[in-house]
């Protein structure tokens, strides 16, 4: 995967993004602090390490319906990141 994901900006306004899809997810599962997270910080600076970017990449792969390549997910390190591959995932499903 492009390491440039890694600074993608998310633009909400300019369609559906799945972001706050992915905060609320993190609040569910990790509590408000995770969730505080700003969408163009490291992961790991609200304590996710690489076990826990695993589970919460099942936890999106279940609740969008959608596969996610560990390579896709590699270079990724910010929920903005992160929210780039889902919405690309997205769109390529709908597009099928």
């Amino acid at each position: 995967m492009d390491s440039s994901l890694n600074n993608t900006m998310v633009d909400v306004s300019s369609g559906p993004s799945s972001l706050n899809e992915l905060r609320d997810l993190i609040l569910k599962l990790y509590g408000s602090e995770a969730a505080a997270l700003e969408p163009h910080a490291p992961l790991r600076d609200k304590g996710f390490d690489s076990l826990t970017l695993i589970e919460f990449v099942f936890a999106i792969e279940d609740r969008f319906s959608i596969s996610i390549a560990d390579e896709e997910t590699n270079s990724v390190d910010t929920l903005a990141g992160l929210a780039a591959v889902v919405d690309d995932k997205i769109r390529m499903t709908q597009a099928k």
